[in-house]
């Protein structure tokens, strides 16, 4: 089995969940699955998905896992005795080859249902894809490369730099995630690898949940793109949904697990959503498309703006970052602002260069929730997704956003 664990999976699913099994159990949604590498066949391996999906759908949380998140702060107990209860359904996914090569992955049913499918069902695309495809990875060049990321952030002057893994939905593999993650520890001196009383570790944490509980990380994430789409079928009206979003999650978690994501209508909409009140009720904000270096400028004018000191605000950069931008975006920001970065792919899946290894640019995305198509309007082009064109567009009006060109 690829996935052993439901803890599996990124943090955020769990935060979002609770409000969901709170504020929308009876919401009802459809994701569906795309692959942004052109020319990639993923159809001649549509059993072995198959059959990973129906052994993920036979796991259940155990007693140690479930005392594990009882001991975050922020998850309710009403909550943990839900998912004492749960279990994924394969009725609700279906896996098919196409013609092309590719596949189509669909997911329907409740929310609260299928909100855990995401990332365990991407890591498995990705682990059948590439032992298929790369049965005999070079795991030499993949130390080497870690290695010298280390090294990177260990020079002088980066102290204060720190970073997470958010590698879990486009890792190699399972175990070259957790050796990726051991080493960090051991050399960066977190988690396993903590010396008592020692300097912070510029490793922040982990969005993996299993691994923060087995390697003694502090799990990060607060909510993605697929709440806030919800909240345009389950909000007031359209164009209220951003703050309907931020307003229920508040209320949910009451100052907790405060970071906005900034881009489900691009950072312009945000901003006019984003008020005093936004300002001084939430942390800070975290990117995830278009320039990073133009977003916090823009962060921190707006801050400025509302009377709010920066230096009390979090930045959280995590689009496609590499280590050498990670660097540059620390030292552009470093001093105006609190940081932090989240390193996903450049972490868990660099084992080579193309074309002998290319990562896969593979998501799941909502788009429909209670019958209704949901869209994200990304700042980066081909990042939206969305399965209805007129209603794309009837967003963008809303939010008074221009078609791209």
């Amino acid at each position: 089995m690829i996935i052993t664990s439901l803890l599996d999976t990124d943090l955020y699913k769990f935060t979002m969940m609770q409000v969901v099994l709170h504020q929308f159990p009876g919401a009802r949604v459809e994701y569906r699955f795309k692959c942004r590498n052109p020319g990639v066949q993923l159809a001649p391996y549509v059993d072995e998905i198959r059959a990973e999906i129906r052994s993920l759908c036979s796991l259940r949380f155990q007693d140690t896992e479930l005392a594990y998140l009882s001991s975050l702060r922020f998850i309710k107990s009403d909550f943990v005795d839900f998912l004492a209860l749960f279990q994924l359904n394969e009725k609700y996914i279906s896996v098919q080859a196409l013609p092309s090569g590719e596949i189509d992955i669909s997911i329907k049913g409740p929310w609260l249902h299928t909100i855990l499918f995401e990332i365990p069902v991407l890591a498995i695309v990705n682990e059948v894809y590439f032992r298929n495809t790369r049965p005999a990875p070079d795991f030499l060049e993949g130390r080497r490369r870690l290695s010298e990321k280390i090294a990177l952030m260990q020079r002088p002057g980066l102290e204060a730099l720190r970073f997470a893994d958010y590698g879990t939905r486009r890792r190699f593999s399972r175990a070259w995630h957790e050796e990726v993650l051991r080493v960090l520890c051991t050399r960066l001196g977190a988690g396993v690898g903590a010396v008592a009383g020692g300097a912070p570790s510029q490793l922040a944490g982990t969005s993996n949940v299993l691994y923060a509980m087995k390697l003694g990380l502090k799990p990060l994430g607060t909510l993605a793109h697929e709440y806030l789409q919800a909240c345009q079928s389950l909000g007031p009206r359209l164009r209220d949904s951003q703050v309907f979003g931020f307003e229920s999650w508040a209320r949910e978690y009451r100052g907790d697990l405060g970071i906005a994501l900034s881009d489900v209508y691009g950072m312009s909409a945000f901003l006019r959503d984003f008020d005093l009140y936004f300002c001084k009720l939430f942390d800070g904000a975290r990117h995830d498309s278009g320039d990073p270096f133009e977003w916090g400028e823009r962060l921190v004018a707006h801050y400025r703006a509302n009377r709010i000191d920066p230096l009390s605000k979090t930045l959280i950069f995590s689009d496609g970052l590499t280590v050498p931008r990670t660097i540059e975006l620390f030292q552009r920001f470093h001093g105006r602002c609190q940081l932090a970065f989240g390193i996903g792919t450049n972490l868990t899946n660099d084992l080579g260069d193309p074309p002998d290894h290319v990562p896969l640019q593979i998501v799941i995305k909502m788009t429909r929730c209670n019958g209704q198509p949901v869209a994200k309007l990304s700042d980066t082009p081909g990042k939206s997704m969305c399965d209805d064109e007129k209603y794309l567009a009837y967003l963008r009006q809303v939010f008074e956003i221009a078609a791209p060109a």
